[in-house]
């Protein structure tokens, strides 16, 4: 069987991660169409004007090739098809991800005739029949789903539902079994963040709580970062200045940091397991593919309770830091003080759970065995390749 991934897409750690090559035997093809090839005419202007004059957010996800390229199955990941050729997408929040439907709280945006024509194209391509399979990434993305089609006609809705299936990403265990260490100043507690979102992901608050932690209440603490610190405008709303704060933080302490910025995926996992404790106190995340990385290396994670994150992490695998969040497990960041009250809860939260395993480290041990037992039962590649598998067939009976 031949499955069509957009071409642009295909070295993209998403696709990489939950797509391509997961089920043997089957042939994973590029694929071109009109909306790749005016995303890349819109860059090209963006480029050479040096700045956003055509968004491409919206064209990143949908697909239009009047069926010209031959192959059984389309896989999309946040993507819809507007052509005949069966298709199945994989999604982390909606479908139609349009960026005005992501902010319903601003309605005339949503209202104008323009959206409402390009949202009635999106559910029409998403109820059609060569829609086959809508697969959410958790049950917070499915609630999603439901929440956003509730606004629209109770048959359109129905059809598209009928189609949607949670299936969890894959991921291989990167070890047999947890590792017992003993803990000292000498040989202290790895924590570990991975992510370029660097503040978005609670950087500014790990870096403010671990210097506390170590020069003033000296724990046997040391944390690992691999992140490139580079701005996302998003969530956190971080400054260049404050980069430059947090670039000056690490460098003057490398004592307690090891820093990496740009390294393969493949060292990364290497790096996490020499670890002990992953760390995802994120603002916004909406899975949290670093938990499972850490979480396959016997390493329990502490991570806010925003979005998927409880269906990955609990405190029989690990910690969470409970943040004011709305009722689809978005947390409250919108405004500097929704920021500042979100900011202190993660701090706060993190000290007292840091605290806590340095005055018990024999529950990292324990929670691992745990995290890394869980890894094995829900995320099982095999499985989820069957699953993939029996999605594709069904396509094309």
């Amino acid at each position: 069987m031949r499955i069509g991934i957009l071409d642009y897409r295909m070295d993209y750690y998403t696709i990489k991660r939950i797509i391509l090559n997961k089920v043997p035997g089957f042939d994973y093809v590029p694929v071109k169409d009109l909306y790749s090839i005016s995303r890349r005419v819109a860059l090209r202007f963006n480029r050479l004007f040096e700045k956003t004059l055509f968004s491409t957010f919206n064209l990143n996800n949908q697909f239009e090739d009047f069926d010209l390229n031959k192959v059984d199955v389309l896989h999309f990941s946040n993507g819809i098809s507007y052509g005949k050729t069966p298709w199945v997408s994989q999604f982390e929040t909606i479908l139609p991800r349009f960026d005005y439907l992501l902010q319903r709280d601003k309605p005339a945006v949503v209202k104008n005739k323009r959206s409402q024509a390009l949202t009635q194209r999106g559910l029409e391509a998403l109820a059609g029949d060569a829609c086959k399979a809508i697969i959410a990434w958790s049950e917070n993305a499915a609630k999603n789903q439901r929440n956003l089609l509730s606004e629209f006609p109770s048959e359109i809705a129905e059809a598209i539902l009928s189609k949607m299936i949670v299936l969890a990403p894959p991921q291989d265990a990167l070890v047999d079994e947890v590792t017992v260490r003993t803990y000292s100043k000498e040989n202290p507690i790895r924590f570990i963040l991975v992510g370029a979102g660097f503040f978005r992901k609670g950087g500014r608050e790990i870096l403010n709580s671990f210097e506390k932690l170590v020069k003033e209440e000296e724990l046997p603490v040391k944390l690992v970062l691999v992140s490139r610190l580079h701005r996302d405008y998003y969530a956190a709303h971080e400054t260049e200045a404050d980069i430059a704060w947090a670039k000056e933080k690490i460098q003057a302490n490398p004592d307690w940091i090891e820093h990496y910025e740009v390294i393969p995926n493949q060292q990364v996992l290497e790096l996490l397991k020499t670890c002990d404790v992953g760390l995802l106190p994120t603002y916004a995340d909406t899975y949290g593919f670093s938990a499972l990385e850490a979480q396959s290396a016997a390493c329990p994670v502490i991570s806010t309770d925003v979005r998927a994150l409880p269906e990955i992490n609990n405190t029989e695998v690990g910690w969470l830091i409970n943040v004011p969040k709305n009722e689809l497990g978005e947390a409250y960041y919108q405004t500097p003080e929704d920021r500042q009250v979100l900011s202190e809860r993660i701090q706060s939260g993190l000290e007292h759970i840091i605290r806590g395993i340095a005055q018990e480290p024999n529950i990292i041990a324990k929670k691992g065995q745990a995290a890394l037992e869980k890894i094995k039962a829900q995320h099982d590649p095999v499985r989820y390749g069957e699953a993939l598998r029996e999605i594709y067939e069904k396509a094309v009976a």
